[in-house]
């Protein structure tokens, strides 16, 4: 690692900022890991869209449909994909502590830069709070790497802005990525902005958050890469403007990219976003592949739909 535990939260800083994706992970036919089709997407994210960072083996990746030993393949695949050009954060959630802390170590051996650990689903609602400070320092004193926290409603609750308040006091935890209503991370900004970076997964509310409270980081989905190309990289650009206070150009630049979000959204199957996305990506040239069971594809009617939208939408796919 290039920071120790002492110094996770000054590394994270000033290292960790500006577009992260939640890398979607493609399987062939066969179901298998497309490794060389995982490399292909890191090179064009990196080279052609100028990502900053790689959200890795999370839900977005079908984290849930993988053994151990191709989890950590994900995470040496990556580390080895980008090649010091970009860095990676690796999602090491599980219900299991014990898989937690063999793949946090896993991470930090093979030269990620940090980790996200989502909340866990919680069997016992007496001593919430109590239980969850207990499962973040347990993990924590494991290992010297940076970690995020990750609050989202899958998990059946939200962790307030006051626990959170109190997990940034522990050492090595640097980020949360914290899928909540917007007045909860404004709070959690300000009670907890100078000690960990806050973040949300909405890229519709990227700019305002620049703007209006000051974030460095957007962390993370998969929109830097279902929005842009090679030829029409308006979410770094707003991104670009916003963060060097250009805020008129920022709006007129996000706002521009309404038809290419309506276009995935009302596209997208109920329960089919991986299908979806990875249908889009298809059509942007990227690798897409199959989803595992049980996810579910897409029909060739929603494919249909899909591809008329995205042909009607406005991206610029070439010169």
């Amino acid at each position: 690692m290039k920071y120790d535990k002492k110094t996770a939260k000054a590394h994270s800083r000033a290292t960790m900022k500006g577009i992260w994706a939640a890398a979607l992970m493609p399987f062939k036919d066969d179901l298998s890991i497309d490794e060389d089709g995982f490399r292909s997407n890191v090179d064009h994210w990196i080279g052609d869209l100028g990502i900053d960072g790689f959200f890795i083996a999370g839900k977005q990746g079908e984290f849930f449909s993988m053994s151990l030993d191709e989890r950590k393949r994900c995470f040496d695949l990556a580390v080895d994909a980008c090649a010091g050009r970009a860095q990676t954060i690796m999602s090491c959630s599980d219900q299991n502590m014990d898989v937690v802390i063999d793949l946090a170590k896993h991470a930090q051996k093979c030269g990620a830069d940090y980790i996200v650990v989502h909340a866990p689903i919680l069997h016992f609602f007496k001593e919430q709070d109590e239980t969850l400070l207990n499962y973040y320092r347990t993990i924590a004193d494991k290992v010297d790497i940076g970690i995020a926290l990750w609050s989202h409603p899958d998990s059946g609750y939200l962790m307030s802005p006051e626990l959170c308040n109190k997990l940034a006091d522990i050492e090595n935890v640097v980020a949360i990525k914290y899928s909540v209503p917007r007045p909860m991370y404004s709070e959690l900004t300000r009670l907890a902005g100078d000690r960990i970076l806050v973040s949300t997964a909405s890229e519709e509310e990227w700019l305002d958050n620049i703007l209006e409270l000051n974030w460095q980081l957007y962390l993370c989905s998969s929109p830097p890469y279902l929005i842009q190309t090679k030829h029409d990289r308006r979410m770094r650009e707003y991104t670009d403007l916003a963060l060097s206070g250009k805020a008129e150009e920022a709006r007129r630049i996000r706002d521009s990219l309404d038809p290419v979000r309506a276009a995935l959204k009302n596209t997208r199957p109920a329960e089919k976003p991986h299908s979806h996305q990875k249908y889009w990506q298809e059509l942007l040239g990227q690798a897409g592949g199959r989803v595992r069971p049980p996810l579910l594809e897409l029909t060739e009617d929603e494919k249909r739909a899909t591809r008329a939208a995205f042909e009607a939408c406005g991206l610029k796919t070439s010169a």
